[in-house]
């Protein structure tokens, strides 16, 4: 695991010169200056050039001679600060961040980021850290449900302040998503380096990781931090009720036997995330297909498509996956496409990180969070704005606004390079629609594989299914050996299928109207009191890590159980009308975004039109609103004289 780097006495000049010869020539320009403290890294000719797209700009577009000097340069500097002599510049902040800041991604970036990435980059300040609270009340214990990624995230500062806790997981192993989809090709659309912890980065193999490689990093957390024993598998949570005298929650636990075990708890953290249950389409026919057919998330162990004919029923995220991985094993591959995607090219997508450069990121000193930090801004709020409906733009038909229209031509042009020896696949891949509007999805040799002799893609829907194959709406049936399902999940039901009953028998999925979930922050609903959720409501970020906006979750949900367990409180919720305001500026902001854009479908609405999956704020909007937990926003109760001991309380 990575930490920051300390002097430690000669460095290994080979392994620094190879990690200079791969190393990030903006961050290792900051990496100068604060070793240094000469402005001139900071000044021409040493700015970088704006990076193109996605790619990482290690090159900083400087010439050979300029990437020869700061290479040199930075050799001598880290040499002599490992034998000693400090950093010139170890913490800078103010003014001086900020430019730093603007110069590492080649770009302005506001001065109000400022405090957040000195809190991130652990330059000044500290995010809240709560009080350890154990034997504060005995009989108070939490439940968090799930263990993948988010649920951790609670179990590990559940633990660390003290807080007696368990985490109930459906499944027989931990991971979430990342342990239930292990379709071929299975893998991470963000940087390796961005989907990890802050506090808990490590060496990935590539730059974009696969489904394994993420699941070894969730198991190596579970290790690190000793959260195994607080995890008890194969236990799925169907129905919790509020039980208002006890001030606690009555769980209903099904175990993998069927048998279901009743547990209380005074407070539930559900971390169930939004691509847990897919979604099926109920197609006439399907149970009698004579093959395997299946959702992409179910993949079957052992399955093997080679030799065999395979229906791939559509082109979201997985489905680009899949395709390029089976596309010549398989004797035919039929693709059915209801809209086809957005295309982000990205350079490094298939490289291995070297070996050199992960010695970069343990002996060189703040490289890895200039890094770091130049992954995140490119691929979270840098991209804000283009998602901002400009209401006098003349071409609402083709894109949003004219910084999105320069989008729309350029991935216009990558796909039409792709495509250009087959015309006829192109009339079929490049959207009619606003990029952004959907998912941006990444080219993982999609394109490559469209066009090849044994893959074919159909634009139309299939509408039934046949014991030998698929038929489409024009009634021409595809003969198929193997259907697979990339369809999508029930993204706006939230914590589906769960039946919680909150304050006066309040059924919750009755109280979000089936699909139109509302919380304050995406945490917490009125009438459903010491419930909280981690990924709820428009908490799914438009770019970036969702690792970094659970850390954000976690930290607030710590300080209101914290706060409960210092004031003695029974009892918290959310203030109906400061909930109410919340999501009015929530749909107001989501009014003027590109996701309710009428010129397209996406899971982020739901049946009514309206956005529950998407956050409409920066990272930065979000991070602050998140900063500090008010108990004023909350209807409180005292607590009762005695808690219950929340053992189990039987099991039929």
């Amino acid at each position: 695991m990575l930490t920051e780097p300390i002097p430690g006495g000669a460095l290994d000049t080979d392994r620094l010169d190879r990690g200079l010869a791969s190393a990030n020539l903006p961050a290792l320009l900051m990496v100068l200056h604060q070793l240094t403290g000469d402005r001139k890294w900071l000044e021409d000719p040493y700015r970088p050039a704006r990076r193109l797209g996605m790619d990482p700009n290690d090159s900083g577009g400087f010439s050979k001679h300029i990437q020869d000097e700061i290479r040199a340069a930075a050799r001598e500097a880290i040499l002599a600060w490992s034998r000693g002599r400090p950093a010139a510049v170890p913490r800078p902040s103010g003014e001086l961040l900020v430019e730093m800041m603007s110069l590492v991604v080649s770009e302005e970036v506001p001065a109000e980021y400022g405090p957040m990435m000195a809190v991130q980059m652990g330059f000044g300040g500290t995010e809240p850290a709560p009080a350890p609270q154990a034997g504060r009340r005995p009989g108070f214990r939490v439940t968090v449900i799930g263990a993948g990624l988010g649920g951790l995230m609670a179990a590990l500062r559940l633990k660390q302040a003290g807080i007696p806790f368990r985490v109930l997981e459906l499944s027989d192993h931990a991971g979430g998503v990342w342990w239930a989809n292990q379709y071929p090709g299975a893998g991470v659309d963000t940087p390796s380096y961005l989907y990890s912890f802050s506090f808990f980065p490590q060496n990935w193999p590539s730059f974009f990781a696969r489904r394994d490689d993420v699941v070894r990093y969730i198991d190596s957390f579970i290790e690190h931090f000793g959260l195994a024993p607080y995890i008890e598998y194969d236990s799925e949570v169907t129905a919790a009720r509020w039980d208002e005298q006890a001030q606690d929650w009555d769980l209903d636990v099904r175990s993998a036997d069927g048998r279901v075990r009743h547990v209380r708890s005074s407070a539930v953290i559900s971390a169930v995330g939004i691509f847990s249950r897919p979604k099926v389409p109920d197609l006439p026919g399907l149970d009698g297909f004579e093959g395997p057919a299946f959702h992409s998330a179910r993949w079957p162990d052992g399955l093997d498509v080679t030799g065999k004919r395979v229906a791939l029923v559509g082109t979201g995220a997985s489905a680009m996956q899949i395709l390029p991985r089976i596309a010549g094993r398989a004797a035919a591959v039929t693709v059915f496409q209801r809209s086809p995607a957005w295309v982000i090219p990205v350079s490094n997508y298939f490289d291995a990180v070297p070996g050199d450069l992960h010695w970069l990121f343990e002996h060189v000193p703040y490289y890895f969070g200039w890094y770091r930090f130049s992954l995140s801004w490119t691929f979270n709020d840098k991209l804000h704005p283009t998602l901002q409906m400009d209401p006098s733009w003349e071409h609402p038909e083709r894109s949003i606004s004219r910084v999105n229209d320069r989008h729309r031509v350029r991935f216009t042009e990558y796909i039409t390079a792709q495509l250009a020896d087959r015309p006829d696949l192109l009339a079929k891949c490049v959207p009619s629609y606003p990029p952004w509007g959907k998912r941006m999805l990444i080219d993982n040799g999609w394109y490559a594989a469209l066009k090849r002799d044994d893959v074919e893609l159909i634009t139309e829907g299939v509408t039934e299914v046949t014991p030998h194959g698929v038929r489409t709406a024009s009634g021409t049936e595809r003969p198929a050996d193997v259907i697979v399902l990339s369809t999508g999940f029930h993204t706006s039901q939230y914590l589906f299928p769960m039946t919680i009953t909150g304050r006066d028998g309040v059924d919750l999925r009755e109280h979000w109207e089936d699909d139109n979930a509302r919380a304050y922050l995406g945490i917490a609903s009125p009438g459903f009191p010491n419930l909280f959720f981690v990924y709820g409501p428009n908490t799914n970020g438009s770019g970036g890590s969702f690792l970094a906006w659970s850390e954000n979750q976690v930290s607030y949900i710590m300080q209101l159980l914290t706060a409960m367990l210092g004031a003695d409180l029974g009892a918290v919720e959310p203030r109906q009308q400061v909930h109410d305001a919340y999501n009015a500026e929530v749909d107001a902001a989501h009014e003027r975004m590109i996701w309710t854009h009428p010129g397209f479908s996406t899971y982020y609405r739901n049946s009514r039109g309206r956005v529950v999956v998407n956050v409409p704020w920066t990272v930065l909007g979000y991070w602050q609103r998140l900063r500090r937990a008010d108990l004023a926003d909350y209807q409180t109760e005292p607590a009762h004289e005695a808690l219950p001991s929340h053992e189990v309380q039987g099991a039929h």
